[in-house]
């Protein structure tokens, strides 16, 4: 894959075999919890046994995420067949080893080190997103309402670089699209005034809801760094402007979103990684049953540099307390 070609990577079928090989010894050395220290570093060592066109993918994606902002590894050996029943308790996570967590655990190792927040789902690393019976129009992972576009914790100084989210099982009516817009597509459309109000740093986000309402809201700037490719930093639901030009800037940018944005119908076995720090995520509604067999994501965070969030992760671990 190079910078340019955005295309769903489809891997050969032995290598999917290979991959699922490498996963399965994996979730043969697991202890009994995924987020133990010595699964995430015995992980770490097992990704330098994935398929060399795998390592290819992640490692061109980690050095330029391409237009779209976005990877898609499709077909991935989830074990479908034997996937349990979809959870529908608030606040999911998943403690237990499993196959697809090892191929998440794996992944994330590839493309820097997973780690989660104290704040949200408690902590885990691997975290379910699943519609809850009664939160319906939440705006997280609970819901089942569009969901606006946002940066992943954009509140936060220490955001993940990466989001990846695996798909265990579609929506019943294999509708609902997972929704990226990258700040490469964007750029170009951006009028002046618009541009030059988004770089200086006249915004206010909060914490999101999964977060408990928890934290101070960050000031910022919406767009940072290099003018020709700059990163992205805004939650459609959360950040709002401390001026009448920052909220037109904001306006124009929610208008160009909604125009440019793309939407990918996962299956079960497609993996998706977000670029968080140029590409926006959302997703479309759906309706749930809750017999069981409603869509089921898994998610994971990936950082490319654990030591900026040292003095926030007590003994050196992969959970961040603040």
């Amino acid at each position: 894959m190079t910078a340019t070609d955005q295309r769903p990577v489809a891997l050969p079928a032995a290598d999917l075999v290979a991959l699922g090989e490498v996963a399965r010894d994996l979730l043969e050395q697991a202890p009994d919890m995924v987020d133990d220290p010595s699964w995430v570093a015995g992980a770490r060592h097992h990704w330098e046994r994935t398929p060399i066109a795998l390592r290819h993918a992640v490692r061109e994606f980690r050095r330029d995420s391409g237009p779209a902002g976005r990877l898609l590894l499709t077909g991935l050996p989830v074990g479908a067949g034997s996937i349990p029943d979809t959870p529908s308790a608030p606040g999911s996570v998943q403690r237990v080893p499993t196959l697809p967590a090892a191929l998440l655990m794996l992944i994330a190792n590839g493309l820097g080190d997973p780690a989660a927040f104290a704040a949200e789902k408690s902590g885990a690393l691997v975290q379910d997103v699943v519609p809850v019976a009664g939160q319906e129009e939440f705006q997280g992972n609970a819901g089942s309402v569009e969901l606006s576009f946002h940066t992943e914790n954009a509140f936060h100084p220490h955001r993940p670089d990466y989001v990846l989210l695996l798909c265990l099982r579609s929506d019943h009516d294999g509708m609902s699209e997972l929704r990226t817009c990258c700040s490469r597509r964007l750029l170009p459309e951006l009028s002046s005034p618009t541009l030059r109000a988004l770089f200086r740093a006249e915004f206010i986000t909060e914490a999101p809801p999964s977060f408990g309402g928890e934290g101070d809201g960050t000031r910022h700037a919406v767009l940072s760094g290099d003018p020709t490719d700059p990163d992205l930093r805004f939650d459609q639901g959360a950040t709002r402007a401390l001026s009448a030009e920052g909220g037109r800037a904001l306006a124009e940018l929610s208008a160009l979103v909604a125009r440019h944005h793309e939407g990918f119908r996962l299956r079960p076995g497609d993996l998706a990684v977000v670029d968080n720090r140029v590409t926006l995520h959302g997703r479309s509604s759906f309706v749930p049953r809750y017999d069981g067999r409603d869509r089921w994501l898994q998610r994971m965070f990936s950082f490319t540099d654990l030591r900026r969030s040292r003095d926030s992760r007590p003994g050196d671990g992969s959970v961040l307390v603040k």
